[in-house]
């Protein structure tokens, strides 16, 4: 069994220079790609379960399917929550296998964001498993803006809350389509000089392929969530195959069509971010 929490796969990172993606997941299909792929690529990897896929399959129903496959291969899979706004979130993704626990704070006030995230990091400290917070807060493409994470916040915040991961707005946005944007480098290197915790960087698939292995393999952004770009290249797959044959109409069929697409370029992502031969 290869189950692993986030602190198994990200403190081994930090001190290794490479990080580990975050592989955000909406079915079967994704996350058995993902983790066939980190196999291929010997790299350990995170299985995450952010809100639609939570409003779409039941926390309990995932954290079986997450230890399935982690069971399945020889590489570190962590079964991690992705944005759990409550204290509620949090503990059925506990109670379902989950061994790792985010809790999105951001959008509350900065002490009312370091008590309840203190909360969650002690409940899944007790248990035995990891926790990630976010401070500052990490906007949409085409909806909310970001407000970009202070340093002197972001060492308080780390500090009072024992985080074992601390999710950073440096000009990272959830949902970009594109890579044209960057990183604020700056800012990343003045969060590092006043804290140790390893970083985050959600809304990864809007960052530039060379920027991320660079970070990956020269700072403490060990983990880049990546999401967009996967969904879109399983969309891209799903749609030629739907197209191939309009008289075709086996689901099955249809979907094992997406596994070669989506395993390639989930492997082009670990081989990206230095984490290829790290299982």
């Amino acid at each position: 069994m290869s189950l692993a929490t986030l602190s198994d796969v990200l403190g081994p990172a930090k001190a290794g220079g490479y990080a580990v993606p975050g592989l955000v997941c909406l079915g079967w299909e994704d996350m058995r790609a993902f983790v066939m792929a980190a196999e291929a690529e010997q790299a350990p990897v995170i299985l995450q379960a952010g809100p639609s896929c939570r409003e779409h399959t039941p926390l309990p129903v995932l954290g079986k399917m997450f230890r399935y496959l982690a069971e399945s291969v020889s590489v570190p899979v962590v079964a991690h929550l992705d944005h759990g706004y409550t204290m509620d979130d949090c503990k059925a993704a506990l109670d379902a296998g989950f061994t790792s626990l985010m809790f999105d704070g951001s959008r509350k006030p900065l002490a009312a964001n370091i008590a309840e995230t203190r909360a969650v990091v002690e409940m899944a400290h007790g248990a035995g498993i990891s926790a990630e917070g976010e401070i500052g807060f990490v906007g949409y493409s085409g909806g909310e803006d970001s407000a970009g994470t202070d340093p002197d916040d972001a060492a308080q915040f780390a500090r009072e809350t024992g985080v074992d991961a601390m999710a950073i707005s440096v000009g990272n946005v959830h949902l970009q389509q594109d890579r044209e944007g960057g990183l604020d480098e700056p800012r990343i290197r003045a969060i590092e000089m006043i804290t140790n915790v390893p970083l985050v960087i959600h809304g990864g698939s809007g960052v530039p392929v060379a920027q991320r292995l660079a970070l990956a393999t020269g700072s403490n952004v060990c983990k880049f969530n990546i999401g967009t770009e996967l969904r879109m290249a399983f969309g891209a797959a799903l749609r030629q195959a739907v197209n191939a044959d309009p008289d075709r109409f086996d689901r099955v069929q249809i979907l094992r069509e997406t596994h070669d697409p989506l395993c390639n370029a989930a492997r082009a992502v670990l081989r990206g971010m230095g984490a290829s031969g790290k299982a």
